[in-house]
């Protein structure tokens, strides 16, 4: 099925291009979440009508995206579980916990932001992107521990680790 995407949508393209999708991905995602019109004649002139009060509406929401970021790039969250002694946790930290924690450090981020691609399954130190803007991805540290002590503890070690040497988290 071919669709007019109304924004840019990271794995298909930018706005105003004619992508061909699949039929459920079109008609459970992008049309009922009004990020893309079907391929039609008509659709295709509607666009060309609106397509500046798009790009407008866009900028606004990316430039107030841009400020959210720049407060929210490299914050530090910590998330306490219960855990083995190996680190392995009992249970996982999931896109609507990291979203909680974020919204209580005073940023309204929705789970659907998150982007994780499987959820955390260990303690430690892990790197996870929060996509603000189709065009605007921030970095949040997200900490797993059995305490807050321990979290503190791996937060400065992380710290003092150089990234070339941290050992990868996942």
């Amino acid at each position: 099925m071919d669709v007019i995407l109304l924004e840019r949508i990271e794995s298909l393209g930018q706005m105003g291009e004619v992508v061909k999708v699949k039929p459920g991905f079109a008609r459970n995602y992008l049309l009922p979440k009004r990020k893309a019109l079907r391929a039609t004649k008509e659709n295709l002139s509607v666009f060309e009508k609106r397509r500046s009060q798009l790009e407008a509406d866009n900028l606004k929401r990316r430039e107030e995206a841009e400020k959210v970021a720049a407060k929210l790039n490299g914050l530090k969250i910590s998330i306490v579980r219960q855990a083995a002694e190996m680190g392995a946790l009992y249970g996982s930290v999931t896109l609507r916990d990291i979203a909680d924690e974020i919204t209580a450090a005073g940023f309204t981020v929705q789970k659907s932001q998150v982007m994780l691609g499987q959820p955390i399954k260990a303690t430690g130190v892990h790197e996870v992107r929060i996509s603000l803007h189709p065009e605007v991805k921030v970095t949040v540290t997200v900490t797993v521990a059995r305490s807050t002590e321990e979290a503190d503890a791996q937060q400065v070690a992380s710290e003092e680790t150089p990234a070339a040497e941290a050992p990868a988290a996942g």
